[in-house]
């Protein structure tokens, strides 16, 4: 049902999986600008994984950010539905040494909170999707 009703493809066969993300965050992911979904938690999955633009917006703090709020431009923003398909290919903690590598992408840097400790999702692959509206959940979920 899920497949004809928002025409996505399911590439592998297998349960497809999902990660709530809010904006403008998830747009960037889908527009290409962002490939490292940052967390607090770490995560064990690799495999596809649907993007998916939660109904809530970022805290205004962050859309105080100038140069966040430069990478946004005009965007369309994507609430509530499902924006890309990518592989999530790796999970890593956070060190000094690797936020370093990462200050070497403005862009990747700013779309990101980069803290020791926590977790880089790093996303390959990455298609835009058009989905209608969908509820999210936390965690990674799977798409009925």
């Amino acid at each position: 049902m899920f497949n004809s009703m928002w025409n996505l493809t399911n590439h592998d066969q297998d349960i497809l999986k999902a990660l709530s993300v809010k904006e403008p965050y998830a747009t960037l992911i889908r527009d290409g600008v962002k490939s490292i979904e940052t967390r607090s938690w770490k995560t064990n999955y690799r495999g596809p994984l649907y993007i998916h633009a939660s109904g809530k917006t970022i805290p205004k703090e962050y859309l105080a950010n100038d140069e966040l709020m430069q990478l946004v431009g005009d965007r369309q923003m994507h609430f509530g539905k499902l924006v890309c398909r990518c592989e999530l290919v790796d999970c890593v903690k956070m060190t000094d040494e690797f936020i370093r590598q990462i200050k070497r992408n403005k862009e990747e840097y700013i779309a990101g909170f980069y803290k020791v400790g926590r977790y880089a999702w790093i996303l390959h692959n990455i298609h835009p999707v058009e989905s209608g509206e969908i509820k999210g959940h936390l965690g990674i979920w799977t798409l009925d």
